[in-house]
């Protein structure tokens, strides 16, 4: 069904009706709002604040106990904006479930002991060296806040694991070596690259992106030029430099495919579906309790309605399990984040 491209291993499902018998990795968004304005995102559009909580989550501990999850993203909008993280992340660590943060950074000073005492891992957005990055996320001090957050988290856990991530687009295309070179003097331990997405309804759109508003995101063919010119300072500088040697979470190979797939949005190439199992080892959960096998692809049940197990299990999401072919869907064709397990994490050391 998947052909090349992946898919569960039995131990994580049953063949005989795509039912789920183990989801090791869940991304919930903890809270709706950001405290970032960026350009290639609309959250921040969003009027009403809407969040996850522990209460709304306990009467789906026994579901996540049956289904073996094993790892939980906190993102959002921001999850440092949730009027309640310590109880939040108190219910997951009564499950034994490894936590990470995925944060704009602007508050991870004013949080430091919480971020410090609860999570496993942290995950910073960084577009770009420090102008490039303020007027990407359209917040004026934005890199020096991440600076300084960053600085109070090592105080506090000097070995906590802390990554960069940069989402690739217009205003940055061309400082990925001064991203990279800036992360690491702000004491990141790593960084990873991610092109921009143009074409879901990820994000807070109701409605798909109108070609004026990709091509505000999207690169022309020069910027692509320059984009594969940035592509291969970085490949040149990991490969010279020992201090980057594996600094850059991605292969070459994987970091030619954000050129390609930029390239494919000016119709010069194919879009092509990354290997991924993403909807059959994890799932979604939205602010406002609604869960997709992915985020990309559309709910397929609400917690508020049903327990988790119910949902992932439930008729809709076999359905769309049973028909999703990844390597010709229009939706993972365009993917931008893809995710492919093998085992569950702790069979894999993780």
């Amino acid at each position: 069904m998947l052909e090349d491209h992946g898919r569960c291993p039995s131990a994580l499902l049953d063949d005989t009706s795509e039912s789920i018998t183990s989801l090791p990795i869940l991304v919930l968004n903890a809270h709706s709002r950001c405290n970032c304005r960026c350009v290639m995102c609309d959250i921040w559009k969003r009027d009403a604040a809407t969040e996850v909580t522990a209460a709304d989550l306990e009467s789906h501990r026994e579901s996540m106990r049956r289904l073996r999850v094993e790892w939980v993203v906190l993102s959002g909008g921001e999850p440092l904006m949730h009027s309640d993280l310590g109880a939040l992340c108190t219910f997951f660590r009564e499950l034994d479930i490894r936590l990470t943060l995925l944060t704009t950074g602007l508050l991870l000073a004013r949080r430091a002991s919480e971020v410090a005492a609860y999570f496993d891992d942290i995950i910073v957005s960084l577009d770009g060296p420090r102008p490039v990055h303020d007027s990407i996320r359209r917040v004026n001090g934005g890199f020096d806040l991440i600076q300084s957050g960053i600085a109070a988290i090592r105080t506090l856990r000097p070995g906590m694991q802390v990554t960069a991530r940069t989402t690739v687009q217009k205003q940055n295309h061309a400082h990925l070596l001064e991203t990279m070179l800036a992360a690491r003097a702000l004491r990141f331990d790593g960084i990873s690259f991610l092109a921009a997405d143009l074409t879901s309804e990820a994000f807070n759109r109701p409605l798909l992106w109108p070609a004026e508003r990709q091509s505000d995101i999207g690169l022309s063919p020069e910027e692509v030029k320059v984009l594969a010119q940035s592509v291969e300072d970085i490949v040149k500088r990991c490969a010279a430099d020992d201090a980057y040697r594996n600094y850059v979470a991605e292969s070459p190979a994987k970091l030619r495919k954000i050129v390609t797939h930029f390239r494919a949005h000016l119709g010069d190439t194919n879009f092509a579906s990354p290997r991924c199992n993403a909807p059959w080892v994890s799932a979604v959960i939205e602010a406002n309790g609604s869960v997709r096998p992915c985020f990309f692809h559309r709910p397929v049940g609400s917690i508020r309605n049903n327990t988790l197990e119910e949902i992932v299990n439930g008729e809709e999401a076999r359905k769309f399990r049973s028909e999703l072919d990844v390597g010709s869907n229009p939706v993972c064709r365009q993917c931008v984040c893809s995710l492919y397990r093998v085992e569950p994490l702790k069979q894999l050391g993780q």
